[in-house]
């Protein structure tokens, strides 16, 4: 996007259908609302101004139309670019690097306690904490993943963009140090309800620059969508009993990637999600058991991890059916026992 004008790379976006919105000149903040919005108290989301393409409230007034677009950055060409994650599809890993005191270890990876064994020493941010927590899953760092889009801040953090599961579960935006929903130390979740500034804006800081690789975001990772729902990230987190801790981050051996059985498993929890298309039928139950089966079968043999399976498949369960999360943790779980029990190897399910 270099020797791009800020409306090219507005209108680009648009047209990848993510719809963009002005940022103040030199700033990572939305436009300022016009005066009348600044006085009235109304919900961003019925703002008037927006029929008349007006840009008042952020995210809230993006847009892919090109002649609002166009209106906007001919105003004022010193516009920056924000993009509003959720209608744009996008699940965006901002990774800080602020000088703050670290925290506990055990307040490192959300729901993970670090072992006294694993050596901490040099971690100072956000790329250290999502390094271990890549490493802990024994998948690929997301900052290394040149087959998205991934963007270097003006404060030396990045912006690693990735599209959100097709039919899958919706996330939310959070902070690496919220207390509600967070995935690590220094590294939040932009999604929905929440914007992310565009490759190429610049502010006073310096400008955003998208770095040696892929253009475009690739699908978020299945880890990291296992990974987002158990941290409280799914806007359909399903309610369920108490589950004990999570196994403490130890040294442990590398092993090698899973990518056969997430496969295997992914097509089966499309068939689940698809259920949420009829109220009634469509042999959920059947369809969810078996899912959980061949989960139980595969992390047996060593191809998943029992964990994220769970996760996944009471994600899945929950968007198909969301008001009987009861039955379908039963269901869930009752299958992932019973399939531990004959290890599955995903050329027995190809």
């Amino acid at each position: 996007m270099t020797g791009r004008t800020s409306l090219d790379v507005a209108s680009w976006l648009a047209q990848q259908g993510y719809p963009v919105h002005p940022l103040a000149p030199q700033a990572k903040t939305p436009a300022p609302n016009c005066t009348e919005c600044s006085r009235a108290e109304h919900a961003p989301q019925n703002c008037p101004c927006h029929a008349k393409g007006g840009w008042c409230h952020g995210f809230h007034a993006a847009t892919t139309q090109p002649e609002t677009i166009r209106n906007w950055w001919t105003a004022e060409p010193g516009f920056g670019i924000g993009v509003a994650c959720g209608p744009a599809g996008l699940v965006v890993i901002d990774v800080d690097t602020h000088n703050s005191d670290i925290p506990d270890r055990q307040r490192l990876l959300s729901g993970i306690p670090i072992h006294e064994a694993v050596d901490l020493t040099g971690l100072s941010n956000g790329f250290d904490t999502l390094a271990l927590l890549a490493a802990y899953r024994k998948r690929p760092n997301p900052a290394d993943d040149t087959a998205t889009l991934r963007v270097r801040t003006p404060s030396g953090g990045m912006h690693i963009w990735y599209r959100a599961p097709h039919n899958g579960p919706q996330f939310r935006s959070s902070s690496g140090s919220g207390t509600k929903a967070s995935l690590a130390w220094q590294v939040d979740i932009r999604a929905a309800n929440g914007y992310i500034v565009a490759p190429g804006t610049r502010t006073r800081a310096g400008q955003y620059q998208a770095l040696p690789g892929a253009r475009k975001p690739a699908p978020l990772p299945l880890w990291l969508v296992a990974e987002l729902t158990r941290t409280g990230h799914s806007l359909h987190t399903p309610t369920e009993p108490p589950r004990p801790p999570a196994p403490t981050v130890r040294p442990q051996p590398a092993r090698r990637p899973a990518s056969d059985g997430q496969r295997v498993l992914d097509k089966m929890l499309d068939e689940v999600r698809a259920c949420g298309t009829s109220p009634a039928g469509m042999a959920f139950t059947e369809k969810l058991n078996r899912a959980a089966f061949t989960a139980g079968g595969l992390a047996q043999a060593g191809h998943l991890d029992e964990t994220e399976c769970r996760d996944l498949l009471l994600a899945a369960a929950t968007q198909a059916r969301p008001h009987q999360n009861r039955r379908n943790t039963r269901i869930v779980d009752t299958g992932l026992r019973a399939g531990s029990a004959r290890p599955i190897h995903p050329k027995e399910r190809t």
